[in-house]
């Protein structure tokens, strides 16, 4: 008898996404959410935004030590408070402040690290001109998003953990990163040896609106475009003068059009211009610094050999062009199965306040792509929920506050409980979301996966045979296969309420 083995994966698989269903339905009691954490979110969110507005009220900016220690003082004392033993590890690089680390212990076996940054994109007397205010459910000021209110947000979670005396892990990390926004050149080895010593790391940029967590994000690099002239006075002989400013205004406008400045692929753009020191004299030096944003390295090494081989003839006579680059500062962070059983474990807790959220990625670097750069599995954006970073009108939606908390509480105590496995992370290209690829996708795990859709139909007949009364994230542990799969195409999560 001859066997069609492809449509067999497609039958099974479907079954997969059916037993999804099932399992969200009768045969699951309906979520319920932890009232005792509930109940102490409620009572921290007060003196939460509270702490939030004493740290958004100074200004710390990278590069900043002196308001970079003014933060870390004020939050040492109350990690302190909250049982933590607090030491500082020297920056990697000068000019910025040593970086804070956190440390609890508790009884159990997982080790979970925590990162959020303290910086900011803000200069010195950002905070007089517009500090922390309120504007009906809005928060504003310069990095109450980005990502102040996500270190609150895990300041606020281990608070509450010692608080109900919850210890069911063996250590919690947390690392305060005093210079990401210029792509952690202070703490880049001091990362990837915690994250080696860790099971798991959660990142605190804030969510993505309406509510959203990060499972992928782009890798960022900057490339300029330097051009060599010679000065001259300008009025008095111009002539004698080589114009490094417009020699640069005619190489970057070859570049339009080359490569997309939006989207969710490679983008290029023109971030910064330098030229000219005096407005009386022929500029001898001018350079452009452009963003690029990837979602494989290997694209960041392609655009930097296109621009190189872009350089046009001069048009300004004795003028040189260098094309160059310090590489990329952060690599992508690529979704992968265990980010995606991260993001399951997270929608089954949010199932529990009766609300989703989503998995999705943006062209924001951080830290958690060099955490998956030596194995250690990463969820990102579970700080609150905000937007219009790096700008004047920087937000966090209130309304996303108390649920954020609760989040990620829960979910380091259910991290604690059931340790996620750790393996070598091989990066892999993120899979198209569109319905007609969806068994195709799910065979293509079945193939690299050792698990199979068995598991699940013996999950139906326990919960049938305990009359559906099934523990929402016990149950999770076992469904880290296809069901991912199902969640992750629109079918809900047992425990989610659709």
């Amino acid at each position: 008898m001859t066997t069609n083995f492809r449509s067999v994966e497609r039958i099974t698989c479907g079954v997969c996404a059916v037993i999804a269903l099932v399992l969200s339905g009768a045969a699951l009691a309906a979520p319920h959410r932890d009232e005792a954490v509930y109940r102490a979110v409620e009572a921290e969110r007060a003196g939460a935004l509270d702490l939030l507005k004493s740290i958004v009220d100074i200004d710390s900016g990278t590069g900043d030590v002196a308001g970079g220690r003014r933060v870390e003082e004020i939050l040492e004392a109350q990690l302190k408070a909250s049982g933590a033993e607090v030491h500082y590890e020297p920056a990697e690089a000068a000019n910025f402040p040593p970086n804070l680390v956190a440390e609890f212990h508790g009884n159990g076996t997982a080790k979970i690290l925590i990162i959020a940054h303290i910086d900011t994109v803000f200069g010195p007397g950002t905070v007089a001109k517009r500090p922390f205010r309120i504007e009906g459910d809005r928060a504003l000021g310069p990095g109450v998003g980005d990502e102040k209110g996500g270190v609150i947000n895990a300041v606020a979670a281990l608070k509450i953990l010692h608080d109900l005396g919850l210890k069911d892990y063996a250590t919690i990390t947390l690392l305060l990163d005093d210079s990401e926004e210029l792509g952690s050149p202070g703490s880049t080895l001091l990362i990837k040896t915690l994250a080696k010593q860790n099971d798991v790391e959660f990142n605190m940029e804030p969510g993505d609106p309406p509510d959203a967590l990060t499972v992928w994000r782009k890798g960022a690099g900057d490339i300029s475009i330097q051009v060599k002239g010679r000065s001259a006075h300008a009025g008095m002989v111009p002539q004698n003068g080589r114009n490094a400013a417009a020699e640069l205004v005619h190489q970057l406008a070859g570049l339009e059009g080359k490569f997309p400045h939006t989207g969710d692929g490679t983008t290029v753009n023109l971030t910064v211009i330098k030229a000219g020191s005096r407005n009386n004299i022929i500029p001898d030096l001018a350079e452009a610094t452009l963003d690029v944003r990837f979602r494989k390295l290997e694209d960041f090494d392609a655009i930097l050999a296109k621009i190189k081989s872009g350089v046009l003839p001069p048009i300004v006579p004795d003028t040189t062009i260098t094309v160059a680059t310090e590489g990329s500062a952060y690599p992508p962070l690529t979704e992968n199965p265990q980010i995606d059983a991260l993001g399951a474990r997270a929608q089954a807790i949010y199932g529990e306040l009766g609300k989703t959220i989503a998995l999705s990625g943006n062209g924001g670097a951080s830290e958690s792509a060099v955490v998956m750069s030596v194995g250690t599995p990463a969820l990102d954006g579970l700080g609150f929920v905000g937007g219009g970073f790096h700008t004047d009108h920087e937000s966090i939606d209130l309304r996303s506050v108390t649920p954020r908390m609760y989040l990620f509480t829960r979910l380091l105590m259910e991290t604690s409980r059931s340790r996620p496995e750790k393996s070598p992370v091989r990066s892999k290209n993120i899979r198209r979301r569109r319905g007609g690829a969806r068994a195709e996708r799910c065979t293509r795990r079945r193939r690299r996966r050792s698990l199979a859709c068995q598991p699940y139909v013996a999950v139906v007949a326990v919960a049938k045979a305990q009359g559906g009364q099934v523990g929402r994230v016990d149950l999770f542990d076992r469904i880290v296969d296809c069901g991912v799969d199902a969640v992750r195409h629109g079918f809900p999560h047992p425990g989610i309420v659709a």
